[in-house]
């Protein structure tokens, strides 16, 4: 089990290993970048033949470290909808066991329902607003949001709000020069990836 552990830590490092190279040449935020599209596509694809074979990487399975991985990688395989919604159903089960973490599949519902345009339930997923700044996507209630955050261990959604904006701050992340276009792009994106029609 050791060497499926080591597979999937070094698959989200070879993930983060690339999102750090794009803050550095100031390209996060510009859109989904190729290479990153490309490196997620392939990552899930690996992750998804590892699951076949274990079942969810769980902390059990493969250790915590890995598990955190392996969440990593589904989190980000944004252009997988089939994928990540079996994940997310596995990953439930697994926290119902009380062997993965609450807070990654609040994070992983999250990001589901934003993807489908859906409000968000945790608050966990930002995007930059019309403003410029960093915000939450849409979510049902603020103080629903607070409970539902506090019950699993998390800050505030405004505590939350700070926090990401001092982060890409930064990493001098920046927003898109067209807000409309970039909002344009994703939904057509969206569509594409299969997440809405």
């Amino acid at each position: 089990m050791n060497t499926i552990a080591n597979k999937i830590v070094d698959l989200s490092r070879q993930d983060l290993q690339l999102r750090n190279e794009l803050i550095t040449k100031g390209k996060l935020s510009n859109g989904y970048d190729k290479a990153m599209e490309e490196l997620h596509n392939r990552n899930a694809k690996i992750l998804n033949d590892i699951i076949d074979v274990i079942g969810y990487p769980t902390i059990d399975k493969v250790g915590k470290e890995a598990s955190e991985a392996a969440w990593l990688v589904i989190q980000h395989a944004i252009g997988q909808p089939g994928f990540m919604k079996r994940c997310r159903e596995l990953l439930e089960k697994a926290v119902q066991e009380n062997n993965a973490d609450g807070i990654n599949l609040a994070y992983l519902t999250d990001r589901i329902a934003v993807l489908e345009g859906n409000p968000q339930l945790y608050g966990t997923q930002f995007d930059w607003d019309e403003n410029g700044e960093l915000s939450p996507n849409p979510f049902d209630d603020l103080a629903k949001v607070n409970q539902r955050r506090k019950s699993i261990g998390l800050n505030t959604l405004e505590e939350q709000t700070a926090v990401i904006r001092r982060r890409v701050k930064s990493e001098n992340q920046t927003p898109p020069k067209d807000f409309d276009k970039r909002q344009y792009e994703f939904e057509e994106w969206r569509k594409k990836a299969g997440w809405i029609k």
